[in-house]
């Protein structure tokens, strides 16, 4: 699936130019008689780590869920909301909202890290 490598880690961009981590899933609606279409972005840390080994997953779940349980819901990106695809994927979304799992990261481990 070509979009799969076009789309997969790419740096999302909303829409006021802020980074807002990689696409890290998609997902897939499957519609009688005609081919699957995509119908979201999925992004968050959990999802990386799934792809990455099951246990990574199990670990990052534990700990977002000390957050709250609704923090461990990756960020779901309507396709509507994708404005363009090139070197980076831009959406027509605010970062700020929805994005605990980038937010904790940056507060509690790169903000530690010298010249980061």
């Amino acid at each position: 699936m070509q979009l799969g490598r076009q789309v997969l880690d790419q740096q999302l961009v909303d829409r006021n130019d802020v980074n807002m981590g990689k696409v890290d899933g998609l997902v897939l609606e499957l519609r009688e008689g005609g081919p699957p279409r995509v119908a979201a972005i999925l992004t968050g840390g959990h999802l990386l780590a799934r792809r990455l080994h099951p246990r990574l997953e199990t670990w990052a779940k534990r700990l977002m869920q000390s957050w709250g349980p609704d923090q461990v819901e990756p960020l779901r990106i309507p396709w509507e909301k994708v404005k363009k695809i090139g070197v980076d994927v831009k959406v027509d979304v605010a970062a700020a909202d929805g994005m605990p799992w980038e937010h904790w990261v940056r507060d509690h481990i790169l903000c530690h890290i010298p010249g980061a």
